[in-house]
């Protein structure tokens, strides 16, 4: 089969690599230049934690060992107090458990170079897509070169060009064709803390670093080249008032005054960078059939969410390897697998937006007290005491494939346990007391 993929960041080249893997002929297309040659986007690379969902993807064609090669694994948060005190939380009760920090613009290149390598796939950079017709599965495309414009056909035709996808965006012209978005009053900037002077990691390279302020968070991933990329999530009214490098040297200094001694180039980051938005999207169906040509959606282009349980990327990943599944069990027909992909798919990524918004909870307000550490240590005492039984929330989303509403029912069902369990203490408690009152009576 021919299909045509639009969008060629993550989700795209990874599918690419499945789709091919199978067979089918892919061309690939994407509105920028090669990003092999023409590099990454300054202040647009939120470093990924790729955890379990997206190491199975990887490891399914062949890529998980070339990926996690340049990665730095973080086996817990370290959580910067504002008096320059450090806590160390780990994420599983073992403490062998990790997420691994890459950067975005690093996988993206590895994972186009493996999809060029496979027989069938052709690479189109600076097309970009315009206008498409559903049923025929005509598409055109803009591009620098003379006459300025592309047509193509296929009969499939997958979109993975992010959160505003133009492949939806036809889509949404469909009557029944349901869509939504929901941004975050928050907005989200990147600065780099440089390595030390001596050439090492200037932070603990093995944790994601956060500094929780209440209202806002600034977070640090590393990197290979023993630098950190930072990034603030802010309310937006809080960057628009930061214009001048004496303002912003002061509010380091009052909210982050460990981060602001490493971070030299502070006020260029932050007055050359530019400010992202955060948004969820759900939109429904994810797939429309016309005449000629069937049309879905995958990735961001069908769920954005939030990146607060660094999953949109492993999410995203988790798409591909259903509809690999999907094509397996029908034997390849695209009009059959599709349908089934998205009734597999649609309601877990649901949950994991409504999850990913509950941890941007937990990590601007809760991991930095008291009360939140003394329920991580319970929660992990449990783990220890029922392995295999008791599992965390956290565990089950980053360092397991059991699906995100089964990871949803799980939690409700464990927390059932420990209420009763709880109230069971209480009410032996209660009869054994109750008991030697009447013994001392008597």
């Amino acid at each position: 089969m021919e299909v045509s993929i639009v969008g060629a960041g993550l989700v795209g080249c990874l599918l690419t690599c499945f789709l091919a893997r199978r067979g089918h002929a892919v061309t690939l297309y994407e509105r920028r230049p090669d990003p092999r040659r023409a590099g990454a986007e300054r202040g647009r690379s939120i470093n990924l934690a790729i955890s379990e969902r997206g190491i199975d993807a990887l490891r399914r064609v062949g890529l998980d060992e070339v990926v996690l090669d340049t990665a730095l694994p973080m086996p817990g948060r370290m959580m910067h107090a504002v008096d320059g005190e450090l806590t160390f939380q780990p994420y599983s009760a073992a403490r062998d458990r990790a997420i691994n920090s890459i950067g975005r613009a690093d996988l993206n290149r590895t994972l186009l170079d493996a999809a060029a390598g496979l027989p069938g796939v052709r690479l189109c950079f600076d097309h970009r897509l315009t206008s498409m017709d559903l049923d025929s599965g005509r598409m055109v495309f803009q591009t620098p070169g003379d006459p300025g414009t592309v047509t193509a056909t296929a009969p499939v035709i997958i979109g993975t060009d992010g959160a505003f996808s133009a492949v939806r965006a036809a889509m949404q012209g469909r009557p029944g064709f349901d869509y939504s978005q929901e941004f975050l009053d928050y907005g989200y900037k990147e600065l780099v803390i440089p390595p030390a002077p001596d050439g090492g990691f200037a932070m603990d390279p093995g944790a994601l670093h956060i500094w929780p302020r209440g209202h806002s968070m600034m977070i640090a991933l590393p990197n290979p080249d023993r630098s950190f990329t930072c990034t603030l999530f802010w309310p937006k009214a809080d960057f628009a008032s930061l214009t001048t490098p004496e303002r912003i040297s002061e509010l380091f200094a009052e909210r982050y005054p460990d981060a602001l001694a490493l971070m030299p180039g502070l006020s260029d980051d932050y007055l050359r960078n530019p400010t992202g938005h955060l948004v969820t999207i759900r939109c429904a169906p994810w797939v429309v059939p016309g005449g000629a040509a069937i049309t879905a959606l995958a990735g961001d282009a069908a769920h954005a969410i939030l990146p607060f349980y660094g999953q949109g990327a492993n999410c995203g990943f988790e798409d591909c390897v259903e509809l690999d599944r999907c094509l397996a069990e029908t034997g390849d027909d695209f009009a059959a697998a599709l349908p089934l992909y998205q009734e597999r798919r649609k309601r877990n990524a649901d949950t994991i937006a409504e999850l990913a918004l509950a941890n941007f909870v937990e990590m601007r307000d809760k991991v930095a007290s008291r009360m939140f550490l003394a329920q991580k240590q319970v929660e992990h005492a449990l783990e220890r005491l029922l392995p295999g039984r008791y599992v965390s929330q956290y565990e089950l989303v980053s360092f397991s494939t059991v699906p995100y509403v089964e990871v949803e029912r799980r939690i409700a069902r464990q927390r059932r346990w420990v209420v009763a369990a709880g109230a069971g203490i209480t009410a032996l408690s209660a009869v054994a007391a109750l008991g030697g009152a009447r013994r001392r009576h008597k």
